[in-house]
């Protein structure tokens, strides 16, 4: 039979057109009752939910007030500089615990700009059947776009004349005496005796708050049930809707939806609105739901794109989340295959947390929180660059003085924990050693580089005075992926990194032979999963000469680079650049995610002599707030776990091992030697040695120190920064290295990097601090004693040598060199690759991008090839 054949008999089986037809309704906002939606709260009733959720007034107006007026996700600027929520002395919501994962160099992320067209956030509403089974029946079910739900189309959902009679409501307040494990038991129970008496729709709610009751997180329960209807085979007949006060941004609803809800209704959000538009507080009172919600299927599509998933039926319930700080205990009931490597917070825990909440919900005179996640607040959350760590650092690069370093570096080493290295202490290695027989400074300083900061995220004045500061003491600036001024080339102005994103702004032949290292970047520590973002406001006519581009539109890279879908492309894009400039290494950069110790393994394969590992707390000039907060883990878990699988795998000899992000003192610079680095990267700490007062307005062009801005008054008249002042900050961090290394018994760096042994873990300052378990960071089991530590080899050698790209070189060199052009003839074999990318180089090396024009070379080639 041919498939025709196959097709025709199975029309013939059932009228299938007329079952779709009656069977499938579409949920259409113009055919919803208008009347059916929820009265507003009054305003002490909406400050008791608030302050239930821990919603706070920052988040009020930076996320869901902007994600209601521009119908997009807030943008913002810098790193995310506040504690894990592990970590941290404040009540975090669950949702933080969990961080997005996102596809890098294997699998690529799509990009949800560019190719929306293939994705879906469409939402099918009923029961489930077997393949084999027909009926009518069976095609019973309620289409929507989004799974974002509105307040009209929840409760026709649950009219009569839908599935009024096949749903059942399952509160998720519970009494207080109920430990969090009997609640769910509970409502799992009622799940599952639902589902069997035929309720295809379960709706957990904790809507319906009482004093003698606590809510059971959303997410807790969403987890918790989908779970054991999985385990009683009984998950493909039911649809969970989830009616929540906790979901607020769409990384809360890409959790909820991740861990098998079908759809959500965020019911405080829109109380919340309703009360800011009764306030005055936005103009745009009329559509404020309808606009919150495209802000919200945005966030979707960029959050699903991480991962290279187009439709929301296939992110459902694919747990594509690390959860970093909680208890195996919550992981295997609530979210079991998740990824969990340092245990952390425990269903206790959690309790307390809500009870905590509940107290001051009933208080009517405690206000509605200020926040402080996103921004410095005083009172608030801890913040690693607070005003004191800032002012006290500027006050020291200004100065030259020494004691004020140190003034600054107590600051930040005695600080409360908000890493995780803030809880690995050192061990000396031997008696203590006279600090004039440890290495000198200037050794030190060649392992330090500025981290990738494109011009135009930063000012010129800023970006020139990094790479002059960095040229200056024998260490690396990092160009970003905004180009170079061509001016720049052989002047100690010129970056000697120069970056290759994705979207490959100012990338040429003559820009790249003008570097000692070209750094592929695969993912950014800040948002990971997605390209720089350069609003077009800073786009002006030198940056659009520089990227070539046009002043005044913005620029964002797509998040993958489009000839990279495999460790053998990425192979393919080293080879290239090796070619164009043989005499420079090339970096990958990634970022650190459960797994990235095998892409590192397969980059070390594809012939890269350097990698980056960066931390999730890295900077960035502007990039979706939720990305900054919820993507990416800490490079001290990356970092470990890259250097480990190099070690196993008889490859850490072959490359050299980079971290960054949030780097500020000696002691993570020796910390981080000892987890495996042997290089270090540091970009927000010059930026605030050159007067960055952290005010997370880049994106906004309206930096008021002139560091990330390109309006010329700005730059003109604040911008005091001087390459001195990150001379100074660099002199410091190494003096300091070299104390501690003196305190250690060490004389040279080398001799600890690797060294996990001189890392004593501490039990913390919390509770939940003490429930981590950091053994695998620092554990050397299954490694040979004598696996290398550290890069041994002076760079990867590729195995194609490229032999017919150095003889075309060979034949044409005079040719080149004395612009004479002409014509030469070569035999080409289709093992032969990136032809013409060697004379490429050399031309761009001798004649900058102008090249050969007027004599140009023809290059004539016989054989096979391709």
């Amino acid at each position: 039979l041919y498939t025709e054949d196959i097709h025709d008999i199975l029309k013939l089986r059932a009228p299938f057109k007329k079952w779709l037809k009656n069977g499938v309704r579409y949920l259409d906002s113009e055919l919803i009752d208008t009347h059916t939606a929820a009265e507003p709260m009054d305003p002490p009733t909406l400050a008791g939910y608030q302050k239930m959720f821990n919603l706070s007034r920052e988040e009020l107006s930076d996320v869901i007030a902007v994600l209601a007026r521009a119908e997009m996700e807030a943008v913002g600027s810098m790193g995310d500089d506040t504690p894990l929520a592990v970590l941290s002395q404040k009540i975090r919501s669950p949702f933080e615990y969990f961080r997005q994962q996102f596809a890098q160099v294997t699998n690529p992320p799509i990009d949800s700009l560019r190719e929306r067209v293939v994705m879906s956030l469409q939402t099918n509403i009923g029961k489930e059947s077997s393949l084999h089974e027909i009926g009518p029946e069976h095609v019973q079910h309620v289409i929507m776009n989004s799974p974002v739900l509105s307040q009209p189309k929840l409760r026709q959902l649950l009219s009569e004349d839908m599935f009024g009679a096949s749903h059942h409501f399952i509160d998720l307040n519970v009494d207080k005496s109920l430990t969090l494990p009997e609640a769910l038991d509970r409502i799992c129970t009622q799940a599952e005796d639902a589902v069997r008496e035929g309720r295809f729709l379960l709706m957990l709610s904790d809507r319906y708050l009482h004093e003698d009751k606590l809510p059971v997180h959303a997410l807790l329960a969403t987890g918790a049930v989908h779970h054991h209807l999985v385990n009683k085979g009984l998950r493909c007949d039911a649809n969970i809707l989830v009616e929540t006060g906790t979901a607020r941004d769409p990384h809360h609803f890409a959790c909820l939806i991740g861990y098998g809800a079908t759809a959500v209704y965020p019911y405080l959000v829109y109380q919340s609105l309703h009360d800011i538009a009764r306030r005055g507080n936005i103009s745009k009172q009329q559509q404020l739901g309808r606009s919150y919600r495209r802000g919200i299927r945005k966030g979707l599509f960029k959050i699903m794109s991480k991962m290279g998933i187009s439709s929301i039926s296939s992110y459902r319930g694919a747990q594509l989340f690390e959860i970093v700080g909680l208890h195996d205990e919550i992981v295997e009931r609530c979210f079991t295959g998740t990824t969990s490597r340092i245990q952390g917070a425990k269903f206790a825990d959690l309790y307390d947390d809500q009870a905590a909440l509940a107290k001051a919900a009933r208080e009517p005179r405690a206000p509605v929180s200020q926040g402080g996640l996103y921004k410095y607040v005083h009172g608030g959350e801890y913040h690693c660059y607070n005003p004191d760590v800032i002012s006290t650092l500027q006050a020291a690069v200004r100065s030259g003085d020494h004691t004020r370093y140190e003034q600054y570096a107590k600051l930040v080493n005695e600080r409360p924990v908000a890493t995780l290295r803030d809880l690995m202490h050192l061990k000396p290695a031997g008696p203590a050693v006279p600090l004039d027989e440890v290495e000198p400074v200037e050794d030190i300083l060649t392992r330090f580089d500025s981290a990738g900061m494109s011009l135009g995220a930063l000012s010129p004045e800023a970006h020139e005075a990094l790479a002059i500061a960095m040229n200056r003491i024998g260490a690396r600036s990092n160009s970003g992926e905004g180009g170079e001024d061509p001016s720049r080339y052989k002047s100690e102005r010129v970056s000697k990194i120069k970056q290759v994103a994705s979207g490959r702004f100012g990338v040429t032949a003559a820009y790249l032979v003008n570097a000692e290292v070209l750094q592929i970047k695969i993912a950014q520590g800040a948002k990971p999963g997605e390209g720089g973002q350069l609003p077009g406001h800073k786009v002006n006519e030198m940056i659009a000469r520089l990227r070539y581009a046009k002043p005044g539109v913005g620029l964002i890279s797509p998040p993958p680079h489009h000839d990279i879908y495999s460790i053998e492309d990425l192979a393919q894009l080293i080879f290239d650049l090796k070619q164009v400039n043989p005499d420079a290494l090339v970096s990958v950069k990634l970022v650190a995610e459960p797994g990235v110790g095998t892409i590192a393994a397969g980059v070390v394969k594809a012939y890269a002599d350097l990698i980056t590992i960066s931390g999730y707390d890295g900077g960035t000039g502007a990039s979706p707030l939720t990305s900054v907060k919820y993507a990416g883990s800490p490079w001290e878990l990356g970092l470990s776990e890259a250097h480990q699988v190099l070690r196993a795998n008889d490859m850490r000899h072959k490359v050299r091992l980079q971290t960054d992000g949030g780097l500020k003192t000696g002691l993570d610079v020796i910390k981080a030697a000892m987890l495996g680095a042997e290089s270090f990267g540091f970009g927000t700490a010059p930026m605030v040695a050159l007067g960055c007062k952290y005010l997370r307005i880049c994106h906004l062009n309206n930096c008021a120190t002139g560091v990330a801005t390109q309006n010329n008054v700005l730059r003109s008249e604040y911008f005091v920064g001087l390459p001195e002042m990150v001379i100074n900050f660099f002199r410091f961090v190494a003096e300091e290295v070299r104390t501690i290394m003196a305190e250690l018994g060490v004389r040279k760096l080398d001799e600890v990097i690797g060294r996990v042994d001189l890392l004593d873990l501490a039990e913390g300052e919390s509770d939940r601090q003490g429930q981590l378990d950091l053994t695998k960071v620092v554990s050397t089991a299954g490694l040979a004693a004598d696996a290398p530590q550290f890069c041994t080899d002076v760079r990867n050698e590729p195995f194609d040598k490229g032999e017919l790209a150095e003889e075309m070189l060979e034949a044409t060199l005079p040719a080149i060199r004395d612009k004479t052009g002409g014509k030469f003839g070569f035999e080409v074999r289709n093992f032969n690759r990136s032809i013409g990318a060697r004379l490429a180089g050399e031309i761009a090396r001798q004649h900058g991008n102008e090249g050969m024009r007027d004599a140009p070379l023809d290059i004539l080639l016989r054989g096979t090839a391709g």
